[in-house]
């Protein structure tokens, strides 16, 4: 595996150089707290939040119905929590690593977000008028 920071290509792992590096192509140790726009931050994160409410919302409805009620909650809540606190990191941080871009990764809960909606609108079935005990 090779790194490039600056006009430094780096292979394998050395702690020392890296730091060496990132000094050497500008990169201070830690964020200048100044310089940090704490309401476009928070705002950020709320939207994040938002879309992973669009996401969890109809899965977790979508799945529990695919169950019974008696064990509903049995056989989905191990599941579903452990999937969804693990599922975006892997593929976002691979598009942060391809397109060497950190908000790249931003578009993979964006589409998983319209995704959900999409399966939400046209593939759920009503189950208004159904038994919960079916």
């Amino acid at each position: 595996m090779v790194t490039r920071i600056g006009e430094t290509e780096l292979k394998g792992w050395d702690q020392a150089k890296y730091t060496e590096a990132l000094k050497a192509a500008g990169y201070t140790a830690s964020a200048d707290k100044s310089r940090i726009n704490y309401p476009m931050a928070l705002f950020i994160l709320w939207i994040m939040v938002v879309y992973v409410t669009m996401a969890y919302g109809p899965i977790a409805a979508f799945l529990v119905e695919m169950f019974p009620t008696k064990i509903r909650y049995t056989s989905m809540s191990l599941p579903t929590t452990s999937a969804m606190r693990r599922h975006a990191a892997p593929p976002a941080t691979a598009m942060v690593a391809k397109a060497g871009n950190i908000y790249q990764g931003l578009w993979y809960p964006i589409v998983v977000s319209l995704m959900t909606v999409v399966v939400g609108l046209f593939f759920l079935r009503e189950t208004k008028e159904r038994s919960i005990m079916d």
